[in-house]
């Protein structure tokens, strides 16, 4: 549950919709199965199945001398763990592992990362503030329900059901994530570092997670954009208990744009869901401009005093039940939190401490 729910409404005007992106793989690797597909020389491309909606999460292998550095590893379950015993036998042919890069710090992509780690004695790869922000919200596991929290949802219009609902579920974080070691590789935004025979730099972005790396090499052209540029869904952004006044719609908006002046247009993107694609600098307009969109059907929506939970239906294409009342609230709660940083709206408590919106401007 760590991306989107829909990207727009389904009224979108013609020339807004999605953008013809080119998929050059026809061949695709099933889920568990060990198999892999070779997307550039010496990069295998492998799946590794989740639960939910989204199925699989798409993980990478790149030959690294004798052996192959992994990049994202999926969560920690039996099923994962068995279908990655099968693919260090078939698709890596028995040779070892040789360091695990991992994205961002969602348990589909670091869930096995201190499992592969340890059963290879190597280094996890991680920027310092997934690696420490991870650390932090495993240490969550098993906590009761702080009451910052409860009091957070509660200002953006949850009933006593989705409280509820809040405190059973807290703490439930570490559960998907196998230990991660105590010790890391930092990876820092424009740094670039070898693996095997190329050069790899690191491009980091915000708002979907606190650091979020993607790894382009120029000499393949590729870039890994794990959750940071999907095809087909815009990565969830959203505010937390943790930072209620947080405003990561504006990183991620900025952070968007900073990769498209980086990576060039002609790249093979290999992102962490759907498939790999080509048509980078019109995909990440189409995210921009979708974020946009929803930010002036928003402020419309604000024409009256809302809460939180009041503007779905400006952002999201599809009811919100809940089973998607968490993220639904917090991107509501991060696009509210733009228009304040931008001036066109302000938010105010009523006596019971829920908080209310309007624009202004």
């Amino acid at each position: 549950m760590r991306d989107g729910i829909e990207e727009t409404p389904t009224d979108e005007a013609p020339e807004t919709r999605r953008p013809r992106l080119v998929y050059p793989f026809e061949q695709t690797p099933e889920p568990g199965s060990g198999q892999a597909v070779e997307v550039a020389p010496g990069v295998l491309w492998l799946r590794q199945p989740l639960g939910g909606s989204l199925g699989f999460i798409n993980v990478w292998a790149i030959r690294d001398g004798e052996g192959w550095a992994v990049v994202d590893t999926g969560m920690q379950t039996k099923e994962t763990s068995q279908a990655w015993r099968t693919a260090f036998a078939l698709a890596l042919g028995g040779a070892p592992v040789t360091r695990v890069i991992v994205t961002h710090l969602h348990p589909d992509h670091v869930g096995l990362a201190g499992w592969i780690a340890r059963k290879f004695d190597v280094r996890l790869w991680m920027t310092r503030l997934e690696y420490f922000q991870c650390r932090m919200l495993v240490a969550d596991t098993g906590r009761e329900a702080p009451e910052d929290g409860v009091r957070f949802f509660r200002a953006a219009g949850w009933n006593e059901d989705g409280i509820e609902s809040y405190r059973t579920r807290f703490g439930g974080f570490g559960k998907a994530i196998y230990q991660l070691p105590d010790s890391y590789r930092r990876m820092v935004d424009g740094e670039s570092f070898t693996i095997g025979d190329h050069a790899w730099r690191v491009v980091t972005g915000q708002g979907h997670s606190p650091d979020h790396a993607c790894l382009w090499c120029e000499d393949l052209g590729v870039l890994i954009s794990g959750d940071q540029v999907l095809p087909k869904i815009s990565s969830n952004v959203s505010v937390f208990p943790t930072e209620p006044d947080a405003d990561p719609l504006t990183d991620w908006l900025t952070s968007l744009a900073k990769v498209k002046a980086t990576v060039p247009d002609s790249v093979l993107v290999l992102p962490a869901h759907n498939d790999p694609f080509r048509g980078l600098h019109a995909r990440i307009d189409h995210l921009i401009n979708g974020h946009e969109r929803g930010l002036g059907r928003l402020q419309g929506k604000l024409e009256e005093p809302r809460r939180a939970v009041d503007v779905f239906g400006a952002l999201f294409a599809r009811p919100i039940g809940p089973d998607l009342l968490g993220m639904a609230t917090g991107e509501a709660l991060a696009h509210l939190n733009c228009l304040i940083g931008r001036g066109l709206a302000v938010r105010e408590a009523d006596a019971d401490g829920v908080n209310w919106y309007r624009a202004v401007g």
